[in-house]
């Protein structure tokens, strides 16, 4: 029993590769970037689920310039990068199917 319990650990930590590491944190520091661009725009719920869906649909080269910018103020770029991916047709099915708002045309 506790062999299966250690092989089943091993299994998990395997699983867990340096990219699939880096692709996490990289999607969880995007984030703290997206959701106070959103938040310009619409309030506290609808602003998770809209930047939830970009996030979703952002590329890993998006997501890690994205990234680059916690911790600073949004500017221009940030903010363009957070709209391009918000018009994506598959960010927009995103908004659509969860009833969440598009983000205005900036």
């Amino acid at each position: 029993m506790r062999g299966a319990v250690l092989l089943s650990g091993a299994l998990v930590l395997a699983a867990c590769s340096p990219q699939t590491v880096a692709d996490s944190v990289a999607r969880r520091t995007a984030r703290t970037v997206v959701l106070p661009v959103v938040e310009q725009y619409m309030p506290g719920p609808a602003a998770q689920g809209v930047t939830t869906c970009i996030i979703d649909n952002a590329t890993a080269q998006e997501l890690n310039a994205l990234a680059r910018d916690v911790g600073v103020r949004a500017g221009t770029t940030t903010v363009q990068n957070v709209m391009t991916v918000a018009t994506r047709p598959e960010t927009i099915r995103c908004l659509q199917t969860s009833g969440l708002p598009l983000l205005p045309a900036v």
